[in-house]
């Protein structure tokens, strides 16, 4: 191990030796001239000792590097970023412990099952149909859960934070039934006519109730029904800090609304686990519950404009059979997203999928497989974590300003758990010292 220094390259310098040889040492053989052939050895017994007792203080305190929480390259939605991002906020803190209990990183399932084929990635270096477009991909993160329980069956990257598109109008939504009286009446305006995607069709001289208001938003995806919403709230600033507020009082800490609509913004950003989350909590309103299921409504027209018939562009709604409603969103930097909701057999499902393609398999159709595998599953396997309805405890400080005394150790494991890391570390120690000890003994006798 030791028996000759070990060159060690510094920087901006040649290779050097860094220990110094404490003499020389007759080896067999001859050298030249027939005189004995000498070599420099390294006193290194008491690096040797060094080396072990610390390894061995190591493995019995368990000491590691700190290590950041969780996922790498997981806490801010990846790139290209959109231009309307420019200058925008840094990455929102990564919580020490994910919350829910669910710190998966990549792909799982409950009950150890696997990802369904819809949801696989292409091979590697798969062409494009067209030339330029979009590479075929699925959701790059999706939570699977119970609607009722929060029982999170299964998931990909769940915290990953992507940018949420027009699925964020859910987070709207909880905003304005809570803040918002139904029958209020918000006048259209000519801007309205001018907001960029997705219109429900409202104007100026137009007069809508909050319930219309939310029909628009749920139904159509209204850009512009979400600026009257905003409008009625108290602007947009206000509507998006209440929403922040919001969804931070919830839990949902991987979001950080930039828009009312989900319009790409400075620092916009949410998860799959957090989408599934504002879904949960908003199917227990009545309203947005029955909004969201409505196959269409008359909506009033504006001015010259007459009124209309407004339907729900939900493919996922008529497509999946048990669908209690779903939202999609698209923008060019988030791609698309869907958080949607289902019921088979008495089991109610909530399914959520961020920055996905429609290409090779539809957002709906890769939605839908989802809760096929979640429907087939029985009802008690053991999730994988569960979706909160409000943001982790914090301990306080204990009397005197003194951090607060630390939970209570797991208890011993049986003798009869071969797993149990209770003899695993010291033993482990036990056999690095002895087999150290012999490696040194074994040098020095030579």
């Amino acid at each position: 191990m030791c028996e000759r220094p070990v060159p060690v390259r510094e920087a901006g310098s040649r290779a050097r030796d860094r220990f110094p040889c404490a003499g020389p040492v007759p080896v067999r053989g001859t050298g030249d001239g027939g005189r004995p052939r000498v070599r420099p050895v390294v006193e290194c017994a008491g690096v040797r000792w060094i080396a072990a007792a610390g390894l061995v203080v190591g493995l019995l305190t368990g000491a590691a590097a700190p290590v950041a929480p969780g996922c790498p390259g997981q806490a801010a939605p990846p790139g290209p970023a959109a231009v309307e991002e420019a200058a925008g906020p840094p990455a929102l803190p990564v919580p020490a412990e994910p919350v829910g209990g669910l710190g998966v990183c990549g792909d799982a399932v409950a009950g150890g099952g696997a990802v369904p084929v819809e949801l696989a990635w292409p091979a590697p270096g798969a062409a494009t149909p067209v030339p330029g477009a979009p590479v075929p991909a699925p959701a790059a993160a999706f939570v699977l859960a119970d609607l009722d329980t929060g029982a999170v069956l299964a998931a990909r990257a769940p915290h990953a934070r992507h940018r949420p598109a027009s699925a964020i109008k859910v987070l709207t939504a909880i905003v304005a039934l809570r803040d918002l009286d139904p029958d209020l009446v918000v006048d259209g305006t000519a801007e309205d006519l001018r907001i960029e995607g997705s219109r429900a069709g409202i104007g100026p001289g137009g007069r809508y109730t909050v319930r219309q208001l939310l029909q628009g938003l749920l139904l159509n995806s209204g850009n512009d029904t979400a600026a009257a919403l905003a409008r009625a709230l108290g602007g947009d600033a206000a509507t998006v800090a209440a929403m922040t507020a919001t969804a931070a009082g919830l839990g949902a800490l991987d979001t950080r609304p930039a828009t009312p609509s989900g319009l790409d913004g400075p620092g916009g950003a949410s998860s799959a686990y957090d989408l599934a989350l504002l879904f949960r909590v908003a199917m227990r309103d009545p309203l947005f519950a029955a909004t969201i299921a409505t196959p269409s409504v008359p909506f009033p027209g504006y001015g010259d404009m007459p009124g209309f018939e407004l339907s729900n562009s939900s493919r996922f709604r008529t497509g999946y059979p048990g669908a209690l409603g779903g939202k999609t969103g698209f923008t060019d930097a988030a791609r698309h997203t869907f958080v949607g909701a289902a019921e088979r057999g008495g089991r109610r499902l909530v399914v959520a999928l961020v920055r996905g393609e429609q290409s090779p398999v539809p957002m709906t159709a890769q939605a839908a497989a989802l809760l096929d595998l979640g429907f087939a599953l029985p009802p008690g396997v053991a999730p994988l974590g569960t979706l909160v309805d409000a943001p982790p405890v914090v301990a306080a400080p204990g009397p005197g300003g003194a951090p607060p005394s630390p939970a209570p150790a797991d208890p011993a494991p049986s003798p009869d758990d071969p797993a149990g890391p209770g003899w695993i570390v010291p033993v482990g120690a036990v056999v690095a010292l002895v087999v150290l000890v012999t490696v040194v003994l074994r040098r020095r006798r030579r």
